[in-house]
């Protein structure tokens, strides 16, 4: 049986110039590019996230991605 999940996967340039990622998993249905942006703007305005490369300072890209598992083999 194929099991389909979504993820929202943002990333943003941080101020040492490295990128981080954050993912959510089962996004809202029908989510927008304009409400995907102004939430990363307000994560970075509101520095919510602490990462190694310091303070996140920049949007580099954001995609949902679909992934579907097919399970081949089921010992029971």
């Amino acid at each position: 049986m194929a099991e389909t999940k979504k993820t929202l996967r943002m990333s943003f340039g941080t101020e040492t110039g490295t990128t981080v990622s954050f993912s959510f998993d089962n996004p809202k249905e029908g989510l927008t590019q304009g409400e995907i942006a102004a939430a990363m703007d307000d994560i970075i305005a509101k520095n919510i996230f602490l990462s190694i490369g310091g303070d996140l300072v920049e949007k580099k890209d954001a995609k949902i991605i679909d992934t579907v598992t097919t399970d081949m083999y089921d010992p029971a």
